[in-house]
Order: structure tokens, then sequence, then C-alpha cells
């Protein structure tokens, strides 16, 4: 007779079968309550599968071969996260002028502070260690 898979399991089992490096309690809203759930995502966090990138957002994590520590396994790194993270929330943005002006060849200067320019209202705050997404209005 087979076991049955334990809710940290199974939510295991999801993230691994999805390509998205950013998750939301609600994805797993399915296999279990929500206290369950963020009881899951908060070990899962602690044993470095996971990192917190904000209230209810979840970004997927490798170990470090220099450090042995965490860090987030998105493929654009953390403004790509959070990009992902906005586009779950529903939040509409755009990137910002500074963004566009690289990307088109107008500048050379890259932009490296995280930001994208939201429209409409969004409050939550988005960071990876000591990086915050600046939001442009």
């Amino acid at each position: 007779m087979r076991r049955r898979l334990t809710l940290r399991e199974r939510v295991e089992q999801r993230i691994a079968e999805r390509r998205d490096d950013v998750f939301l309690p609600r994805e797993f809203r399915d296999l279990g309550g929500e206290d369950q759930v963020l009881r899951v995502l908060r070990g899962l966090t602690r044993d470095g599968r996971l990192m917190r990138l904000g209230y209810g957002v979840y970004g997927r994590a490798e170990r470090s071969r220099l450090t042995g520590q965490p860090m987030l396994a998105a493929q654009d790194g953390f403004i790509g996260a959070a990009q992902q993270a906005l586009d779950k929330l529903g939040v509409p943005w755009e990137p910002t002028e500074f963004q566009r002006a690289y990307n088109e060849g107008r500048s050379t200067q890259v932009p490296v502070n995280p930001a994208v320019r939201v429209k409409g209202r969004f409050v939550r705050r988005l960071r990876y260690q000591d990086v915050e997404l600046r939001l442009e209005r």
C-alpha cells in the first residue's frame, strides 16, 4: 500500500514541477488550509529551499557553491523575480525610463537599482537581502 504524501512533500513536488521562480501561497490553496500552507512555506524558507521576498511572495532558492548559503535562483536575478511577482499579483507595471533607454541602446549606463514603474496602487515591499524594489509612479 502506498503511503500518502505529506503536505510538505506535495508542495515541494509542485514547486519542482513549475518553471516559475516566484510562488504565492494561493497557488497551493488546493493542497491544504491557508495556515498549513504558510507553515510549510516558512519551513521551506528555513531549510533554504525558498526565499521570502515580501508579504506572501516566495522565490525559488538554491545553495551557493561558494558559501553554502541559500540564494535566489531566479533567472534574471531579483528584478526578474520581482517582475514575476508583480505579474502574479496582477499589478500592471512597465520598465522605468532608464531601463528602456538602456534596452533601446540610447544609453550605456546599466541600471543598477531594481526599479519598475507601477500603474495603480501597490504598497507591498519586495526585497532580497539588502536590495529593495523601488517603485515609481
